[in-house]
């Protein structure tokens, strides 16, 4: 199985991300021309060499009409919408991306951001050149951007108006990554702790704390970490992209290496500025994983039934009972979850307030699968997506239910129909 490992020992931004899976490509001037194709308004892509502690790597240039913004924070987003924003883009604040807003590029910045909505975001991407599957990742990575500032700044998301991460280059920066990403199609993301960095970064709004607030909300759940470094590590979009995209954060996992990018940032520090991706072979898939089961005899088929439905919204792969003889005779059921280990916690807790158990047993188990992965295919009916799955010599391929269905009802057909007429095109 294909596997992508992100190091991100120094942070992530989007154009660092972008940069690591372009030097994956063996051609990565033709990868390059694809980007280009993309038909994001007013964007040209350039890389170029970029060296950092004496290691070679590549940094993403963004043009938008002809200058390279950089990806700005995320937590410099004014509502008052007066558009009158004069931003000297003198915020004192250490970005290790390059994105400190002195801007030494020899010219005067005095040029004003626009402020998208999600509609706005939307329609953009709504008139790009890129698979539907790209598409709808894109979106969601700007849904999960909307969720955070609404968090963050107390309004509905319908009224969030997107500023840094809302300009062209951050687009740019998310459609380029899920079109590369695409492009390899690995079976599983990985991802070290994120370095956030460390201190405070001064803006509009005034000085805050690192990470900034939009980025802290969309790095709930990731294992995160501050360090030496002072300054801004992990921008917005940088994080939204991991949260949606990596399967699991924690140490490398066993790999065999096939390829590393090195995506480059513009600042210097001690520790070289970048984001590594390591493209691997897993070989055939094994996951280490935990049962934890408990025999039940009190409860009814109501309560066993909503006990089961919360395990499995908690994340839990499988969950499933079997009939077993109780003591005095009384029959019961065994109730059985398989889990990833980091999961045991939150499945334990969940056994023991939804069911009638005292105890719950542990065993260690290793579950040996094949690696799965969604496309979605151009079919007569529209796009359609396609499960795959395929390891240990083994390759099967299975229509998404939920398109068969709702072609079936718009069409009039049944759901054998529906698949018969997809495989024969």
């Amino acid at each position: 199985m294909k596997i992508l490992h992100f190091d991100c020992s120094m942070g992530a931004a989007g154009d660092m991300l972008t940069a690591s899976l372009l030097e994956l490509f063996d051609d990565r001037e033709a990868v390059l021309a694809e980007l280009n194709a993309l038909g994001i308004p007013g964007v040209v892509f350039d890389a170029h060499p970029s060296e950092k502690c004496g290691v070679v790597g590549t940094h993403l240039h963004v043009l938008v009409r002809g200058e390279e913004e950089g990806e700005e924070h995320g937590h410099d987003h004014s509502h008052d919408h007066e558009h009158g924003h004069e931003h000297g883009h003198d915020h004192e604040h250490e970005n290790s991306h390059g994105h400190d807003h002195d801007h030494e590029h020899g010219h005067e910045h005095a040029h004003t951001h626009a402020h998208r909505s999600p509609t706005d975001v939307a329609a953009i991407v709504g008139g790009l050149k890129v698979p539907e599957a790209v598409r709808s990742h894109v979106l969601a990575v700007y849904d999960s951007i909307a969720k955070a500032e609404s968090a963050v700044h107390g309004v509905s998301v319908d009224e969030i108006h997107f500023h840094e991460v809302g300009s062209m280059d951050a687009i740019a920066d998310v459609t380029a990554f899920s079109y590369l990403l695409y492009k390899l199609s690995p079976g599983r993301v990985t991802a070290t702790p994120v370095h956030v960095g460390s201190g405070r970064v001064k803006c509009a709004h005034g000085i805050l704390p690192v990470p900034a607030p939009a980025t802290a909300r969309l790095l709930e759940g990731v294992p995160i970490y501050g360090g030496a470094v002072e300054g801004e590590l992990c921008t917005p979009t940088g994080a939204a992209l991991l949260k949606h995209y990596v399967n699991s954060f924690g140490p490398m996992p066993v790999l065999r290496v096939e390829k590393i990018g090195y995506g480059m940032g513009k600042k210097d520090f001690p520790a070289a500025n970048c984001v590594r991706a390591f493209l691997a072979d897993s070989g055939d898939l094994t996951e280490e994983m935990v049962k934890l089961e408990c025999n039940l005899d009190d409860m009814t088929a109501e309560d066993l039934g909503y006990a089961c439905a919360v395990l499995r919204e908690a994340g839990a792969p499988e969950v499933f009972t079997v009939p077993v003889q109780m003591k005095k005779d009384r029959p019961g059921v065994l109730l059985t979850v398989i889990c990833r280990p980091e999961q045991r916690e939150t499945m334990v807790k969940a056994l023991l307030r939804h069911t009638g158990t005292i105890g719950v047993r542990e065993t260690a188990l290793k579950r040996y699968v094949l690696e799965r992965r969604e496309e979605t295919a151009d079919t007569p009916f529209g796009p359609v997506r396609r499960k795959i799955s395929e390891g240990y010599g083994v390759r099967r391929e299975k229509w998404e239910y939920d398109d068969l269905a709702r072609i079936a009802r718009e069409k009039g057909l049944s759901i054998g129909e529906v698949r018969e007429r997809l495989k024969n095109g």
